[in-house]
């Protein structure tokens, strides 16, 4: 988690509490009379708005308009966070299901988009899976297949199960025992390696004068490149349920969910937040502008890391308007965690 605000006494705590549980139910500027009728506080209105008073004046709440009702600032959820939230333990059923779900499928990247797909079913927001990390995903084999002419149909297998296929659209045309040869040339050199050390070791062959590679090695070399530049940015994260943010109040003006959408488009915000995320202990929670993009201002993500073998590969996480109940989503997180982190590793 990110972010730490002061302390507030136990009174105040409690206010802050019913203000942003209110607030997350109805949509609704929460006042005073509303907030003394919380059996556990006891007080009168008048002592409501004192502790409202002081909660403003640090900053934690404010009033979006002239009416007597307060809302949460993302200080104030911060504060929230740091101090009174209490995950709800996840219903039996709705852990069964995501356990089914994770189930269903050995091919790990079927795994990872259902995992996405019921992070956004179970919240209603949208759900956000990152590919493992390349560093930890090791080339296990290639194949090159025949089309027609210049089309070539790449299948690159990992040593965790993971299988990308492309088809190559190549400048000259090559006979099956060309490919035969490019594939066992290639199995050879990088069978066991990292996909990391693979990438990095073809940028250098690909750097060198062409005259230097001959046969095999250099039509595995530039076919092999074109695969794996095509296994980038756009396959390392799985987004689902992006239209759940539709229609939310919370995302009233036309560009500020544009600029969310926008996002979920070019991905490359999402892999440099799930990336800090996948140092981080446990849960990591992005209160609008903690996460350093304009673009998710109106945005909170809730991010984990998950394993395989006991090893950290990537990070699952849940991005919804600030407006949210944080106790509920926290569990669906961290339940989705552990479930997918046991599907892998079985």
């Amino acid at each position: 988690m990110k972010v730490q605000s002061g302390q507030i006494n136990e009174r105040a705590g409690k206010v802050l509490n019913h203000i942003i549980q209110n607030y997350v139910s109805t949509g609704q500027p929460v006042g005073s009379t509303t907030l003394a009728r919380a059996p556990d506080l006891q007080v009168s209105s008048a002592t409501v708005r004192n502790v409202m008073s002081d909660l403003e004046e640090l900053g934690l709440i404010h009033s979006p308009h002239t009416s007597a009702g307060r809302i949460p600032t993302s200080a104030g959820y911060r504060t929230y966070i740091n101090q009174l939230l209490h995950a709800q333990p996840l219903h039996c059923d709705q852990s069964s299901e995501i356990e089914r779900a994770l189930q269903q499928y050995e091919d790990p990247k079927k795994l990872l988009t259902n995992a996405s797909q019921m992070l956004s079913r179970l919240t209603s927001f949208a759900g956000v899976v990152s590919m493992p990390d390349s560093e930890f995903s090791h080339f296990k084999q290639i194949e090159f297949l025949k089309l027609k002419k210049e089309r070539v149909l790449a299948i690159l297998v990992t040593k965790d199960g993971m299988v990308e296929n492309k088809v190559l659209n190549l400048d000259q045309e090559y006979s099956d025992s060309e490919l035969v040869r490019a594939s066992n040339y290639f199995n050879d050199a990088y069978a066991g390696r990292s996909m990391f050390e693979v990438r990095q070791d073809l940028l250098r062959k690909m750097e060198q004068d062409s005259s230097e590679m001959r046969g095999a090695m250099q039509t595995a070399v530039e076919m092999a490149q074109s695969l794996l530049n095509e296994h980038e940015e756009d396959d390392e994260v799985v987004v689902s349920g992006r239209s759940n943010l539709f229609g939310l109040p919370d995302f009233s003006e036309t560009e500020q969910l544009k600029g969310v959408l926008d996002t979920f488009h070019t991905k490359r915000v999402l892999l440099d937040l799930v990336s800090k995320s996948l140092s981080g202990e446990g849960i990591s929670i992005y209160i609008g502008e903690e996460s350093g993009y304009q673009a998710l201002e109106a945005c909170s993500v809730i991010a984990m890391p998950y394993e395989k073998e006991g090893q950290r590969v990537g990070v699952l996480g849940v991005i919804g308007p600030t407006r949210m109940a944080y106790d509920q989503v926290v569990a669906v997180v961290d339940v989705t965690s552990k479930l997918l982190s046991s599907a892998l590793s079985d």
